[in-house]
């Protein structure tokens, strides 16, 4: 059997996961020694913990699993600046002590299990892993249906995403380095890391339900979470708004001259209903088009501002 000595650090973003953390270290520490044991990992490998300015015990449990067994690390971020920015905290951190990161969520809905296949694909040469869902039985029927919609939505406005991915997934330093080198500071990491290339493959598994506590991400984040998607990778909504706009004002042109013709054979009337909708309907686009004009300035206004996009507390590892 061929043996390795890659250094693995799987990076988990945790907020407010005081109800997990424990089981979560069990079942990370029984994959990572048995992947140790079979010579597929290096035993300087590692569990990075990263805190997102949680309100509970998270960073006390931290820093006790760290405290008892060296295998787990931890990264405590100043304060909550969301997943995507916790996740990039922790990889990296991880990109200069590993040769593969692996990202996943700390609920156990993610299937450890197949971090096996992860190593397994990144030893025949590839540089990143996407953890795919293989079903969405369990979802509700509204979940599944705006999630198939998602994906659709986001193919069609051009941007490069595998349907049900999240962020399981395997990336090689190498790939960490490139990921490095993009700067942006609105993050939707799902895209960005299609955007590295190198060779690539995909994991399917089994999603499970969440071991305990809530989701953090209920509708409302969900819903800003894939307009972040939409709007850092594409720039299609504005043009469609342009393309809107030409078409009403081509319509507003016949409109006029219509008008005019009428007017001159004499069979104007008092046109309130008319009149209303005309109003109604410009003044929802225009604002639509504000709207999105806008959202897109505030991304530039974020950008030029160059704020660092997390700022580490703490740092505890053992080497």
């Amino acid at each position: 059997m061929t043996e390795y000595n890659d250094i693995l650090y799987i990076v988990v973003p945790c907020y407010n996961e005081e109800e997990v953390l424990h089981e979560t270290s069990k079942r990370l520490k029984e994959k990572m020694t048995t992947l140790i044991n079979d010579r597929k990992i290096s035993d300087k490998s590692r569990v990075l913990f990263v805190d997102d300015g949680s309100k509970d015990r998270t960073w006390e449990i931290i820093e006790e699993l760290h405290e008892g067994d060296d295998l787990f690390s931890g990264l405590k971020l100043s304060r909550n600046k969301g997943h995507q920015n916790a996740l990039l905290a922790g990889l990296m951190t991880a990109k200069d002590l590993a040769d593969i990161s692996i990202s996943m969520d700390a609920d156990l809905q993610d299937d450890i299990n197949v971090v096996d296949k992860f190593v397994d694909k990144y030893h025949e040469g590839c540089d990143i892993v996407y953890g795919v869902r293989s079903s969405r039985k369990k979802d509700t029927v509204f979940k599944r249906g705006t999630a198939g919609m998602f994906y659709k939505l986001m193919r069609l406005l051009g941007v490069d995403i595998i349907d049900n991915h999240a962020d399981y997934r395997l990336i090689s330093k190498r790939a960490l380095e490139a990921l490095s080198q993009f700067k942006e500071v609105n993050l939707f990491l799902r895209g960005i890391v299609k955007q590295i290339g190198f060779k690539s493959d995909i994991v399917y598994y089994e999603r499970s339900e969440r071991f305990a506590g809530e989701s953090k991400y209920p509708l409302k984040k969900m819903l800003a979470f894939a307009f972040d998607g939409i709007t850092s990778f594409s720039v299609k909504p504005i043009r469609l708004v342009t393309v809107v706009g030409f078409l009403v004002f081509l319509v507003s042109v016949a409109m006029i001259i219509y008008a005019i013709v009428q007017n001159c054979l004499g069979n104007t009337e008092a046109g309130w209903s008319s009149l209303m909708c005309s109003i109604w309907f410009l003044s929802g686009l225009q604002i639509m088009a504000l709207g999105i004009v806008g959202e897109y300035i505030g991304k530039i206004y974020t950008e030029v501002k160059a704020r660092p996009k997390y700022i580490i507390d703490k740092f505890i590892n053992k080497q």
